[in-house]
């Protein structure tokens, strides 16, 4: 259930594309936990832009359990100001018959410009197709990819498992701004990619057809949901979209979720994560692209890929000159507060998969 509380907006903090962040004085109320002060998230298109001084609505569900990527309150409203109207085409509705339902249009809806195009439009015509779980991962990706063909364009398929607005994403805005990633398709309930669509075939079609990328990048939004159960996290999509991929005649490239640090031994090695979504939820065939890691970690990594191989093709691909295409990227590489140099194989990983991918396009 929601969290409702009522704040007072004290300062504007640094803010990205999209989104105002507020420290917020909340109303204190005794019987609960949240402090009385917080940051807050205001995503200006669906509530505007908050000025100092500005009451606002928020809720803190969120903020109260203290989730990994989390840390903020989300402004609802401001209620003394509210935003005008947008008007606009489109009918999907995003976070449907919920309070906050937004209306976007979308590029396969009757009346898009790209309707036709999608309404036509039979494969990816071979594009390779990178499937990662964590958000996190994205760079890594586009950073393996840009090492072997810089010119590629790359554009990010976002699934809706984690965040829901595109816009809470600082690494998609930063690839964004800086020229390496063409743009982002939000599929399903996620929003605010440069396209719309409702599936992630569309989606997929989409990116080929109308961003006209050699190679995307399938992910959720950061903050997957793990129950810690064998089936309940959201990253089952991974399976389901290696799938979709190969129904549209591209090549599937899965990546694995891979860790080092991570302290939960579900995550060390090969997170059970990839050995679920890609050893039982995809049906079609992928290349998995297993990174070749030194010493005795980098054979567990292989030890546990190698039952996947009774449904893929495993593809070792070595990491070496990795690291330094990792290190220039225009964001530090981040996952669970961990950076590159506390969980290197993490971001090797995702990066050997985008190397791969790039060796499939044609010269």
């Amino acid at each position: 259930m929601i969290r409702w509380r009522r704040g007072q907006v004290r300062l504007l903090l640094p803010s990205w594309t999209g989104v105002h962040v507020c420290a917020v004085d909340l109303v204190t109320d005794p019987d609960t936990a949240s402090p009385s002060t917080c940051r807050a998230l205001a995503y200006t298109d669906l509530v505007g832009e908050p000025h100092v001084g500005d009451e606002v609505l928020l809720n803190t569900g969120a903020l109260d359990l203290g989730p990994g990527t989390g840390g903020y309150a989300l402004v609802v409203a401001v209620p003394d100001r509210l935003p005008a109207d947008r008007e606009g085409p489109g009918h999907l509705i995003k976070a449907r018959h919920t309070p906050l339902q937004a209306t976007v249009q979308g590029a396969d809806e009757q009346g898009s410009p790209h309707h036709e195009t999608l309404r036509t439009a039979r494969g990816i015509d071979g594009m390779p197709v990178v499937i990662t779980d964590p958000h996190s991962s994205l760079p890594a990706v586009v950073a393996g990819v840009l090492a072997e063909r810089p010119r590629a364009r790359i554009v990010n398929v976002m699934l809706d498992g984690g965040a829901l607005p595109a816009m809470f994403s600082q690494n998609l805005g930063t690839l964004r701004e800086d020229g390496l990633l063409a743009g982002c398709v939000t599929i399903g309930q996620a929003f605010g990619g440069d396209l719309e669509t409702a599936t992630v075939h569309s989606g997929l079609l989409a990116a080929r057809h109308v961003l006209g990328a050699d190679v995307a990048v399938v992910c959720q939004g950061p903050g997957d949901l793990d129950t810690g159960t064998p089936w309940g996290f959201s990253g089952v999509a991974c399976g389901e979209a290696v799938n979709a991929v190969a129904n549209l005649d591209g090549l599937p490239v899965a990546a694995l979720r891979v860790g080092e640090a991570d302290p939960r031994p579900r995550h060390r090695g090969v997170s059970h994560h990839s050995l679920t979504a890609y050893g039982k939820v995809a049906l079609a065939p992928a290349d998995v692209v297993v990174p070749v890691l030194p010493g005795e970690f980098g054979e567990r990594v292989r030890d546990q890929a190698w039952p996947l191989g009774d449904r893929h093709t495993l593809v070792e691909v070595p990491t070496t000159g990795l690291e330094g295409e990792l290190l220039s990227l225009p964001l530090k590489p981040s996952a669970m507060g961990r950076d590159l140099g506390q969980d290197r194989a993490a971001f090797l990983s995702a990066a050997a998969a985008g190397r791969y991918a790039a060796t499939l396009l044609v010269p």
